[in-house]
């Protein structure tokens, strides 16, 4: 994994962790689905990375993907949560580790239940960085 990657990837799990609703409602925030979690949690896929690069700086693009699985009998909770994720990554400092955020953008969110299992709400957002 690149820096960039687990510099914007650090930076967003301290803010879905500091984000009020979401630190009282999830059980937790994980890198990809733990064996035993209780609902609802959240969890953080690998991202996307490809080269931003101007002709005199380094740049990444990343794609952060976040998926919140929750049990309930509907999706209302799990909606809910979804909108507070957009909500939380707005809270990401301009300035990680290495890198200066250019832009912070929600790419798409969609739900989806396998009749036997959970709901799982994914949002995707695309992060371009420049080197510092």
């Amino acid at each position: 994994m690149s820096d960039a990657v687990q510099a914007v990837q650090a930076a967003a799990v301290a803010a879905l962790s500091a984000h009020p609703v979401l630190a009282a409602q999830l059980s937790g925030i994980y890198d990809g689905p733990p064996p035993r979690a209780a609902f609802p949690y959240l969890a953080v896929t690998d991202g996307l990375v490809s080269d931003w690069s101007t002709k005199t700086q380094q740049g990444r693009e990343v794609r952060l993907a976040f998926t919140i699985w929750d049990d309930g009998e509907a999706a209302t909770r799990l909606a809910d949560l979804m909108g507070h994720v957009d909500d939380a990554l707005r809270a990401i400092p301009r300035d990680v580790p290495g890198w200066r955020i250019a832009s912070l953008v929600f790419l798409r969110s969609f739900v989806v239940r396998d009749p036997a299992g959970p709901w799982a709400g994914l949002v995707e957002h695309r992060v371009r960085l420049l080197a510092v």
